[in-house]
């Protein structure tokens, strides 16, 4: 029986996450959520973990109480991911939870020994030389979560890496493809947050739209598989049916199709490297007929763009684009900017900020800092 750890579960992927635990009578030792008290509640007294996590200590109180009839030990804030990250339970860590605070309970994770199934993009947008260089020197084994780096891993499988040529990133395009600069101005919060393919959580469902979702799997793609940025060629796909592709020397391109459903690449990451039934529908490639491919707009969509520079340029720029986004994108949210803004702030970052190199975890954090700082002074 394996035992998981799930960072984030009350979120879309923990909450598929934990469909796959339960279809495969896998042992959850913990689960953690940032404030669904109520969500958090159901889950622990259907799974019974040893441990809950609540990250808002405004709620711990609470969340202590509702539990006080079981003897599961409730814990709070960064302290107490990074204990459920580190747990000698822990056979793996599935961590899905969404921005920056993802990256400290990864490298305690890894510290600890624990492989990881990686849902929490900005942990290697922000911090990806430390933390694979961590991983590496500790033997721990990064399995990614994400659909397209999970298609990626699986089309290496039994293959030798140095005859890989590059890899197809695809990108569904989110609800705006098509749209000019100009048209981008007018849509709403409403528009922005409805995706065509994927149900997700509101911040990624907004990267999405606008392509910062696909810069940041660009980033992270050049992390996991070592490679260069000239060797990652991303490809609008509409339909989500080809979630990537891997081409070899020979020019023989393999890809990996599926539903898009998060459900599958969950799997792959918690059982790898078994293939067992999944909670999930099969793909019928003759109910989607056809299969469509276009290069992205890097002009329009300037998130994308600012992202692919900033892991060409390298040090701190990866985490500055990544921060001011998270910051811009929030402000969105709150209706305190334009959609169109985002791009525009994340692309100042590039000529704001000097480079600057990442030596460990807390150069990471000041420029996170400073990033998230420097777009609040914009917006104010």
């Amino acid at each position: 029986m394996k035992k998981v750890s799930i960072l984030g579960s009350t979120g879309s992927i923990g909450t598929q996450s934990l469909e796959v635990c339960e279809k495969h009578g896998f042992k959850v030792v913990a689960v953690s959520a940032h404030s669904s008290v109520d969500m958090l509640e159901e889950q622990a007294r259907k799974f019974k973990p040893k441990y809950v996590g609540i990250y808002n200590k405004n709620k711990y109180s609470e969340m202590k109480s509702r539990l006080a009839d079981t003897d599961i030990k409730v814990l709070c804030g960064m302290d107490g991911l990074c204990e459920i990250a580190s747990l000698d339970e822990n056979d793996i860590v599935l961590n899905s939870v969404v921005g920056m605070v993802g990256l400290l309970p990864t490298l305690v994770a890894i510290n600890a020994g624990k492989d990881i199934a990686l849902a929490n993009k900005e942990t290697l947008v922000a911090g990806g030389e430390l933390v694979m260089s961590l991983a590496k020197k500790n033997g721990v084994r990064i399995y990614p979560v994400d659909s397209e780096h999970s298609a990626i891993f699986q089309c290496l499988q039994g293959n030798k890496r140095e005859q890989l040529n590059k890899i197809i990133l695809t990108a569904s395009g989110g609800p705006f493809y098509g749209y000019s600069y100009e048209q981008l101005k007018n849509v709403t919060k409403a528009d922005a947050l409805h995706h065509p393919n994927w149900n997700m959580g509101n911040k990624i469902t907004i990267d999405s739209a606008t392509l910062m979702n696909k810069g940041l799997e660009f980033i992270e793609a050049k992390w996991l598989f070592d490679l260069k940025p000239e060797q990652i060629e991303i490809v609008v796909h509409r339909q989500s049916v080809i979630h990537s592709a891997v081409e070899y020397k020979d020019f023989a391109v393999i890809a990996q199709l599926g539903v898009p459903d998060m459900k599958i690449p969950i799997q792959y990451a918690l059982l790898y490297p078994e293939r067992l039934e999944c909670p999930t529908k099969p793909l019928s490639l003759t109910d989607y007929g056809t299969l469509t491919f276009a290069k992205p707009d890097y002009d329009t969509f300037k998130c994308l763009n600012s992202a692919i520079k900033a892991i060409s340029l390298g040090g701190a720029y990866p985490c500055l684009v990544n921060s001011a986004n998270e910051e811009a994108v929030k402000a969105f949210l709150n209706d305190e900017i334009q959609f169109i803004q985002i791009g525009e702030i994340v692309s100042s970052v590039l000529d704001k900020f000097k480079f600057t190199t990442i030596s460990g975890y807390d150069d990471v954090m000041k420029s996170d800092r400073e990033a998230r700082e420097y777009v609040r002074n914009i917006i104010s």
